[in-house]
């Protein structure tokens, strides 16, 4: 873990109990003198804390550093991901947010099941870990949208993943927003949707499944 979050990081001093004590005390074992680092990931700051005291129940922190460090991709990728089973989601996420994946909204495409409800309390505290581990120095946003035109009439700059002659890689510089399908793929009313030029695809004649392609999108835009 590269650093702490405690919504109050920056504050001159600080106590911290129940898990964030237990993994400073029993996992990292830390002791008095130490200097930890932790973010509260509304500003840019990684702040710098000294181990006042510590025992069976809390840690005392004092504030003894605050330096402007920005850790994130070198660009921005915002993906429309159609529905999916929220477990699967949740298995991918991190790996999306170590990638670098500014922004995340869920739609509910056609084929997308309408029982499959994102709990965005949990995903935020899987992203919170992730970003932890990570180093990443902003929380990825997330939202949803009812169907996909209304996801296009906001942000109608939006590219398709689907089967095309036109690679990926040939619109890489281009594309800031795209959209991948759930299971099925998507119809050919949401299909309508998007001019020829903004489909593209994988040089590949492999069904991908959803989870699959938006960390291939992910890794092929962003690494």
């Amino acid at each position: 873990m590269l650093y702490l979050y405690h919504k109050d990081a920056g504050s001159p001093a600080l106590t911290l109990s129940g898990d964030d004590h237990r993994y400073l005390f029993k996992v990292r074992r830390h002791k008095a003198e130490d200097i930890i680092y932790l973010r509260n990931l509304t500003d840019l700051y990684i702040y710098g804390y000294e181990v006042v005291t510590i025992d069976k129940r809390s840690v005392t922190l004092s504030c003894i550093s605050k330096e402007k460090l920005a850790i994130d991709a070198p660009r921005k990728l915002h993906i429309g991901w159609c529905v999916i089973d929220p477990k699967s989601i949740e298995k991918m996420l991190p790996s999306l947010n170590e990638l670098g994946v500014e922004k995340i909204t869920f739609i509910y495409c056609q084929r997308s099941q309408k029982s499959f409800k994102p709990d965005f309390k949990r995903l935020n505290k899987i992203l919170l870990n992730s970003s932890q581990q990570s180093g990443r120095s902003s929380m990825m946003e997330l939202e949803i949208a009812e169907t996909l035109q209304v996801f296009l009439q906001k942000y109608p700059q939006s590219y398709m993943l689907n089967f095309s002659k036109k690679s990926i890689e040939s619109a890489k510089e281009d594309i800031e927003i795209i959209v991948i399908g759930c299971e099925g793929g998507f119809s050919e009313e949401e299909r309508s949707l998007f001019d020829e030029e903004k489909v593209v695809g994988f040089a590949t004649p492999l069904v991908l499944k959803s989870e699959t392609a938006v960390c291939s999108v992910a890794a092929k835009l962003l690494v």
